[in-house]
């Protein structure tokens, strides 16, 4: 049984490496903030495997906790991304973007 556990680790533990690749690669940001986005899932997923591993059943709560900010996160980020409000002009003030 521990191997099978160390097999789903070192699997997610690829799979997030893939996702900061992505990260620091994407050619836009959203492809970056899905990558982030993932990242946090899947960091979610090893620390839930390791609260079952080492019989520590309150990481579970962790990891609840840390998905719900890994998707609170997410959201601002896009919301941010969306109104354009994360850049600045010459004179350190937000740029305004145009009611629709």
């Amino acid at each position: 049984m521990t191997l099978y556990f160390l097999i789903a680790a070192i699997a997610i533990m690829f799979t997030m490496a893939l996702a900061l690749c992505r990260a620091l690669l994407g050619p836009s940001v959203f492809d970056r903030i899905l990558a982030v986005n993932m990242f946090g899932t899947k960091a979610v997923l090893l620390v839930a495997i390791f609260a079952f591993f080492s019989g520590r059943h309150d990481l579970l709560d962790i990891a609840l906790l840390y998905s719900l900010l890994n998707f609170v996160g997410v959201i601002a980020a896009l919301r941010l991304v969306e109104r354009g409000k994360f850049f600045a002009n010459n004179k350190g003030h937000s740029v305004k973007m145009e009611d629709e």
